[in-house]
């Protein structure tokens, strides 16, 4: 598929002229979530040679171990049903998500909250779970989301909290939400100047935990990142 060769490329790309190609190793593989020894097992070689290079205790990799690493990746992520590669494509084909990512295993509501320093809003009550979260600019996407893009932003399940930036008072994403028939399992909005009550309201009537975060988009990634680690 041309997605996936493009995908190859622009791994092999960065780490061939990074500075420091190991650390950029290290990040395409917590990309993909791929354990150290997971990834060497499949590149046929020890856990410690991942290692010497994330850590620079080896010198830069050669083209061959360059495309055996990547690789190694694809078929992984293939392996796993080709989340990282589906992310990919959505994230080439919109300016509109900033972010999707699928967890390995169902997250309690309470447990995502506490990771992303949130604060429920809405007077939400009871048991849900999250299985992965998107991003999305809210102004781009109440401008130029078509209903058949919603499936794009639902990725492989609704079970997943969606995250809006540049929100000042929340009605209009939630208006979006509510008019929309597929429901997302969690509403966060990222640095809000504050919540308009239309909007909690919203949140009650469709029965969405309606939270707010202080994070911004590259701590929130990094704390959410670690429920696959």
């Amino acid at each position: 598929m041309e997605e996936i060769e493009d995908l190859k490329v622009t791994i092999a790309g960065e780490i061939t002229i990074s500075s420091d190609p190991g650390k950029t190793m290290k990040k395409w593989r917590e990309e993909f979530s791929v354990s150290q020894k997971d990834l060497a097992k499949h590149m046929g070689i020890g856990a410690s040679i991942i290692s010497d290079y994330e850590n620079g205790r080896r010198k830069s990799p050669g083209s061959q171990f360059i495309r055996r690493f990547v690789d190694s990746l694809i078929e992984i992520d293939k392996n796993r049903g080709s989340p990282f590669a589906l992310r990919f494509k959505i994230l080439k084909d919109t300016d509109v998500i900033l972010d999707i990512y699928d967890f390995f295993y169902d997250v309690k509501l309470e447990d995502f909250i506490d990771r992303i320093d949130g604060s429920l809003k809405s007077n939400w009550k009871g048991t849900r779970f999250i299985r992965g979260y998107t991003v999305l600019d809210s102004i781009r996407a109440i401008i130029k989301l078509s209903p058949y893009d919603y499936f794009k932003v639902y990725g492989w399940t609704t079970e997943r909290a969606l995250f809006f930036t540049n929100v000042e008072y929340g009605r209009s994403p939630m208006i979006a939400v509510r008019v929309h028939p597929m429901k997302p399992a969690a509403v966060v909005y990222v640095q809000p100047k504050r919540i308009d009550e239309l909007a909690i309201k919203l949140a009650d009537v469709e029965k969405i935990p309606l939270i707010t975060t202080d994070l911004n988009l590259n701590e929130l990634r990094e704390k959410l990142r670690t429920f696959n680690q």
